[in-house]
């Protein structure tokens, strides 16, 4: 059998598909002789080989000693509570509210990986629920919902209220694989219990899944003009840097709506946590928040640009833990089948990196991430209806696998997808329509040995 990180071209012909060859890459050497450069996920540079339930949070390699020591300063703020204001000129952790979904970064990213779905009956808790109007913002952006703005946010600072809970429920959506295996999708609805009554009626929402943090720095450093020149469809999308002005690729998100990771950040202490930044320095004052403009405030902005820099720092300085199990046969075999179907198309595996605007020396590292960081049109299954700048109501970013198979050791449940609805990759894969319906269908088609080859490649990575 062929390596692992050559293309399969016997499961092309299996089924029908199309796919390419690659030839053999340099070798770094690394923890077995003659390693190829796969091995390490996020470059020589930037990958750990650890599988315990820390393997999210490991600085990467790369870092000098300034790094580390930023790397940690920003640790302990991503893991800090922050207080509602309590009027201590001193205090640099206050600010919090007036409306809210947690306390500290932590809270959604627990150890820094993804969030998980509650148990029956019980509200959302480390997801989010974003809410908007048809229309389109100044900024190319969804319009807020009247009453609600931009986010649902259950909890409330002192003089404030919380907007409400949401509940997510499951419709069973039987199937079954072309050899007569039965499987079950879950279809998810959303349930209110709004302080302020009922959503606006033309209302939109989607549910967002709290994602993984490893390797963002390393996504960042991917030239614009190198994932521009890739072929491929799907939509690099296009949103304004705020710190420049300027319009860029966005990178980050479930509709990749952020340009960087330091703008990521803002906008999840803006949204999350309703603390003002320089790069948003408004509190959000939906109108359910009375009196919102005459609340105390934690300082303008509540966040300064040094705590801002440091847990921005943290969070795009989180290694990538190598891939396990390369040279099994079953996980090589999963790797041509992954290419057959052509997942590879959106999942681009192999960039090549650039200068980091805080991280030096990653230029010319090669990276496996698996995602061309576009929005691909996914299909009516997976479609939440809202719009976000170029994104449409059923378009997604393509999201990396590095790191999935140790979702589950990290977070206790693996919960798939922009809403967490896929508890295993073969759902993920069947949810997949649009312009991946071909690879869907290509998938459903397999021999039970290849879907199950397929999982054990995905459990690799």
């Amino acid at each position: 059998m062929r390596p692992g990180w050559q293309r399969g071209i016997v499961v092309a012909a299996h089924l029908g598909l199309a796919a390419g060859g690659c030839s053999e890459t340099p070798e770094l050497g690394g923890p077995t002789p003659q390693a190829p450069e796969r091995r390490y996920a996020g470059g020589a540079l930037g990958t750990v080989f650890t599988t315990a339930g820390d393997a999210f949070e490991q600085p990467l390699p790369a870092l000098d000693r300034h790094g580390e020591r930023t790397f940690f300063k920003g640790r302990a703020l991503f893991r800090d509570s922050w207080l509602p204001p309590s009027g201590d000129a001193d205090d640099t952790r206050d600010g919090l509210g007036p409306t809210f979904n947690a306390q500290s970064c932590h809270a959604c990213h627990e150890h820094d990986g993804r969030g998980v779905l509650p148990a029956a009956g019980e509200p959302l808790g480390r997801l989010l629920v974003r809410v908007s109007v048809p229309g389109e913002a100044s900024d190319g952006g969804p319009l807020p919902e009247p009453s609600y703005g931009g986010q649902i946010q259950p909890f409330g600072a002192p003089g404030a209220v919380g907007e409400g809970t949401v509940f997510i429920d499951f419709e069973s959506v039987p199937g079954a694989y072309e050899d007569g295996d039965a499987y079950a999708l879950a279809r998810p609805s959303l349930r209110f219990d709004l302080s302020a009554g009922p959503l606006a009626p033309d209302a939109l929402t989607s549910v967002r899944m709290t994602q993984h943090l490893v390797g963002l720095g390393l996504l960042e450093a991917i030239p614009e003009a190198s994932l521009a020149a890739q072929a491929g469809d799907g939509l690099l999308q296009q949103v304004v840097d705020i710190a420049t002005g300027e319009v860029v690729l966005g990178r980050f998100g479930w509709k990749a709506t952020q340009p960087t990771v330091k703008q990521q950040t803002a906008g999840a202490f803006a949204g999350d946590m309703g603390l003002t930044t320089h790069l948003f320095p408004l509190e959000d004052c939906a109108a359910t928040t009375a009196g919102c403009p005459d609340l105390p405030s934690g300082g303008e902005p509540e966040v300064d640009d040094g705590l801002l820099h440091d847990v921005g720092f943290y969070a795009s300085a989180l290694a990538v833990p190598a891939p396990r199990d390369l040279d099994d046969p079953t996980v090589q075999r999963g790797e041509e089948v992954f290419d057959a179907l052509g997942c590879g198309t959106c999942h681009t595996p192999r960039h090549e990196l650039g200068e980091h605007p805080t991280i030096p020396g990653l230029a010319g590292q090669v990276i496996w991430p698996y995602t061309d960081l576009r929005v691909h049109d996914l299909g009516e299954g997976l479609a939440d209806g809202r719009p976000d700048h170029g994104a449409d109501g059923q378009s997604w970013r393509t999201p990396p696998l590095w790191g999935l198979g140790l979702v589950e050791t990290v977070n206790g449940a693996l919960n798939l997808l922009h809403d967490g609805r896929a508890k295993s990759f073969e759902e993920a894969i069947l949810w997949h329509g649009g312009e991946a319906e071909e690879s869907r269908d290509a998938f459903r088609a397999a021999s039970r040995a290849d879907r199950e080859a397929l999982r054990r490649f995905l459990q690799s990575l």
